[in-house]
This record gives structure tokens, sequence and C-alpha cells, in this order.
């Protein structure tokens, strides 16, 4: 089906509120401890992850330096809940499986603007550059009550770079395996309460081949942020952020040129003691045009307003906003319709009880195009004693039909106008631990999704549209821990999932059942080494059950050394097995049969980075 689309008009003045995950992301990894770090996406407002009613993950930015990422994927692989599908190594299209949901069934926010081809419904995971990443929360379950469509599993945040006091700048240069090079380097200023940060990447590989005897397929990306904020004396503040990746990448049959944007203005004023209000205009641009076999071009433009106003009455907290967003697509298929407008209204309240906490969240949302829907949820958490919690929560969600689902048409394909979005119902429990050094979390939850708008054809004359015609029930089990001190950084993550089409009773396509991750780093004064292994069960890659791909495992070694005041070397090894393993399947129209995608096999990958100012 096709992938991106491009135009889209802007909302008017009405005001939107914008998930107060941007305004924190100055204040997140500032307060808290680093095993209890402050996260906010999972409500709208800042908290600990100790104290989110929610099941958190937080990558920071030490971890993602040690780890060395290839790609955004080798940092979400694995991670409790998540299972993550490539067409191969280096820049290929990429599915985030979150809980069970479909590929467009989690949200991604890039410093809270929504990243997404309104055409294919899926996030751009494989063009977002990690080097201008800053930290990474992952928030696992039901939020469409607070993000609207398509929170079904959950939301990825990634946060982009932001200067730290005294920091001045950086330059880094790596080089490794298949001929891959990349630069990096970023001027930072922080003075009184106003910063400044600009920041570039060029990165460039030859890549390695997508299937058994192919050519190598490459991959090239160049990008750029550009961040200004200044801080209020009284509190609140404006910030302007722009990001930019573009570049080129080869699969088999052709080569893709895409581009995405994300640029966002926000202005947050402290009204009272019991008033905060925030105003955000975002805008993000997904555009691919593919040339070879089939060429095509799709492209989304989204715009949007976002308006949130908190307050506070001693310990509880009450939020109250709207929101108006707009996506325009176009390209070189046709569609019956290219835009369509969603206005929005929502509230949460956080209720704090000594120890016990109760959160509750309601939003409505009417899009043109599908109507109106109606999310909300509701959590508990109480604090056995000052270690050990639990918690319970309940939400709904609901996926929005894509414009291909709804408009696209080409010689064997129609759009059906009269879809409803997927709707969702998620049920959660947890229990968990948190003490000086290290922490542990279980969580078990059950999500029921009806009206799976699937393909359906007819047989004669192969004409093909999509019917909301299926029911799906995802039942899992999550546990994670973490152990942190000055020597070791430990981090662990087991999940096991049952994704099971209810109508068929065969497994949803492309999620492996179990899934294992272990990042275990040992800490020196000048340098450190360290470790990654995943797991991955056995998956289907088609939804009749007939094409199953097997498990595998992996295993990433890695070395940090600070050989002078600024300057450091690291040396990765990823894949050490050199295991050439599959997690989808291709197919070759020449042949008339299906092909692996295989990921890279064993890589080297060595550099030196200069930090300036500190």
């Amino acid at each position: 089906m096709s992938k991106k689309c491009f135009p889209v008009p802007l909302l008017g003045a009405s005001l939107v509120f914008l998930p107060i995950t941007t305004l924190a992301q100055s204040n997140a990894g500032t307060e808290g401890s680093e095993l209890d770090p402050i996260v906010v996406t999972a409500t709208l407002g800042p908290e600990t992850v100790g104290e989110s009613l929610s099941s958190v993950t937080v990558i920071d930015q030490d971890t993602i330096r040690r780890q060395q990422p290839a790609e955004f994927r080798d940092l979400l692989r694995a991670q409790p809940g998540i299972n993550v599908v490539s067409d191969g190594s280096y820049g290929k299209t990429t599915s985030v499986f979150l809980r069970g949901a479909g590929s467009s069934g989690t949200v991604l926010l890039l410093d809270g603007i929504r990243l997404r081809s309104a055409t294919a419904g899926i996030p751009p995971w494989q063009f977002l550059p990690t080097d201008l990443i800053d930290r990474v929360e992952l928030v696992r379950g039901a939020k469409s009550s607070l993000y609207g469509a398509d929170a079904v599993g959950g939301v990825v945040q990634a946060f982009t770079l932001t200067p730290s006091e005294g920091q001045r700048g950086w330059m880094d240069v790596a080089g490794g395996s298949h001929d891959t090079r990349s630069t990096s380097a970023g001027l930072a200023a922080t003075e009184d309460n106003t910063s400044v940060l600009l920041g570039g990447l060029y990165s460039d590989t030859d890549g390695t081949n997508l299937r058994k005897g192919g050519e190598d397929r490459g991959y090239r990306n160049a990008a750029g942020l550009a961040k200004v904020s200044h801080r209020f004396e009284r509190g609140g503040g404006v910030g302007v952020t722009v990001l930019q990746s573009q570049g080129n990448t080869e699969f088999e049959g052709g080569d893709t040129d895409f581009m995405i944007r994300a640029a966002g203005l926000h202005l947050e004023a402290v009204a009272s003691d019991y008033w905060r209000t925030r105003i955000q205009f975002s805008e993000s641009r997904d555009e691919q045009e593919t040339f070879g076999d089939y060429p095509s071009v799709y492209n989304t433009l989204s715009r949007s307003a976002r308006w949130e106003n908190t307050l506070t009455a001693g310990v509880h907290e009450l939020v109250l906003g709207s929101e108006i967003s707009q996506d325009e697509v176009g390209g070189s298929d046709q569609f019956a319709e290219d835009s369509r407008t969603n206005t929005a209204v929502f509230g949460q309240g956080r209720l704090n009880f000594g120890a016990t906490n109760v959160t509750g969240s309601l939003r409505m949302d009417d899009n043109e195009a599908y109507g109106r829907n109606e999310t909300g949820g509701i959590a508990l958490g109480h604090e056995l004693d000052r270690s050990h919690r639990v918690r319970l929560s309940y939400a709904t969600s609901f996926r929005a039909p894509t414009f291909n689902d709804l408009y696209l048409v080409t010689p064997y394909y129609s759009g059906n106008p009269d879809l409803q979005p997927e709707k969702g119902r998620m049920v959660e429990a947890g229990f968990s631990g948190r003490y000086q050094t290290w922490f542990w979390d279980v969580a078990v939850y059950q999500n029921e999704v009806r009206d799976l708008i699937t393909y359906v054809s007819d047989p004669v004359t192969w004409q093909g549209t999509m019917e909301n015609v299926e029911t799906a029930r995802i039942r899992g089990i999550e546990w994670t821990s973490g152990y942190r001190t000055s020597q070791w950084d430990l981090q662990a993550a087991l999940t096991y999932a049952d994704a099971e089409n209810r109508d068929t009773n065969k497994r949803l396509p492309r999620r492996a059942r179990k899934t294992a991750r272990l990042d275990v780093d040992r800490l020196f004064d000048q340098w450190s080494v360290g470790a990654t292994l995943v797991a991955e069960g056995n998956r289907y890659n088609d939804a009749a059950n007939s094409q199953l791909l097997p498990g595998y495992g992996t295993m990433d070694l890695r070395g940090t050394w600070q050989f002078l005041p600024g300057w450091s070397g690291q040396l990765k090894v990823a894949n050490v097995f050199d295991r050439r393993y599959a997690a989808s399947l291709g197919y070759d129209s020449t042949t008339m049969e299906n092909f692996r995608y295989l990921a890279a096999g064993r890589t080297f990958l060595a550099s030196v980075r200069y930090d300036f100012g500190h």
C-alpha cells in the first residue's frame, strides 16, 4: 500500500494543547534520582517513574551514548512490550508493535510533535537521527484519552538535545563496516534564562545485502536541529524547535528520497499560583519519492495547535485543554479526499490521598472523516510501604483509518469512506519495588481491539477494499529490572505477549510472543565496557500463519575511553555472532516467491568525540 502524503492546511486561530511532554523536556532528567527519573509522557504533567500509574521505560542520554545505536530501532529492540520489524538494516522500512497493537497503533512524538505518514499510518522510525536525540520515554498502555487517535498500544516520545550548563558544543567522527561513515557537530550556549543549540549530522553507508545473493543497499542521511528557548522569571517560557532529516535509502527494486521535519513553537505562562497555561503550534512533514520498479510520491503535511491549562489545589491537579489538527496528503496516486480536520477537547485529574493516588482522563475527538470518538482512562495506585506499590488501570483507545484505507483509488483497490476506527479496551495491573540502587516492575495486561480494519478482495475481479471485520485479543506480562551504581549499570526486560485474531484463532502477524533484553555496562573512572543481549521468539509473517520466521538472539559489545579532557573514543561490535536473521519477508514479482529480509551480520563501528565548553 502507499506510503506517505504531503500538503496540509493549518487550523486557524483555535487553540490546541500540546503534550506537556515538550514543556517538561527542559526539566526531564534534572530532577529525581537516576533510577527514578522525571517522565512527562505518561500524563499531562511531570512525575517520576515511581509515581507513574503507567508502565514506563526511560532511555537517558548516557545510555544512548554508551550503546552507540546505528539506528533508532536499536534502542527499542526487545524493550518491554516492544517488537521491532525492519526490512533489513540501515534506513529500511521499520514497524514498531507496542503491546501487540498494529504498526499504526503506536504514537511517535518528537518533542511533543507527532510524526507519521497519514497515508500509510506508520511513523518514520527508520529516519530519526539518534545523534540528535537526548532521551526516549516508552509509555506502554492505551493513551488515546491523552493523545487521541492511534495510541492503542502506547506512546514513544523522543526528546532532542538540550544545552546543559557550561556546554559549548561537540564534534564526532565515526567509521566502520560496509564503508559506513558519519560526522556530527553542534554549538550550544546558555546565558541567564536563554539557551540556544544548533546541531547537525551526515551519515553514509554502502549498506549490506537485504536478501541472500542480493546486492548491497545503501543509506544516506543529513539532519539538522535548531532550538532556542527562554525561561521567564516568574515561571513558564517560550521556545522554538526545528528538526529536519533527509536523504536516500535503497531497497530491493529501487530507492527512496525522503524528508521528515518537525517544527514547533510553544509559549507557557504562569497566570497565578494555581493556574499555568501553555499553547503550542506545530507542523510536521513526511515526504517520500520512490524510484524503480514501482515509482511513487507520497507526502503528509500535518499542522496542529494545542492549548493546555493546569489548575492546582494543594496536592491535587486538574488539566483542561483543546486541540485542533489538520492533515493534508498528496502524491502520485489519486485520493477521493486529500485533507481532514480533527478537533478535540480533553481533561485530566490527578488526585493525591497520601498513600493512594487516582488519575482520570477523558477526551472527545471529532474528525470530519470518521466522526466522533470518546475515550477515557482511570488508574489507581497505592503505596504498600516506601518501596512497594501496586497499580490498576482501565483505558479505551481507537486507531483511525488512514487516507489509504478511506480514500485511495487505484486500478485494483478503492478505499472505503464508511470505515470506522478500530476500538480498544485495555486493563492492566502492576506491582513494583524501588530501592536505593535497584528496582523491579511487573505488569499484566489485556487489550481487546474490535472492528479491525482488514483488507478484503473479490476473488473474481480481484478488486479490493478495507472493512471493519475482525477482533483481536492481546494478553501479556512484562518484567523489568535495573541496577545502577557508580560502577555498574544493568537493565533487563522480559516480555510474553499472546496477540490473537479472535475470528480466525491465528496469531497476529509479525509479533514475537517472547522477547528478552539485557544491557550490562561496567563503569570505570575514564572508560567503560558493556554488552547488549537481545533474544526474540518466532513469529508469523502473514495473517494466515503459513510463513513462520524462526527466533534469534544477538549480542553487541562496546567500549568507551576518555583519553583526554573532553576527548573520548568508542568501539562497538554489533551482532558479534554474525546472525543474518530475518523478521519479515519480501515478495519477488519476477520469481513470484517470497524471500527473507536479512539484518546486517557482524559490524564494527569506531568513533572519536570532542566535547568542548564544560
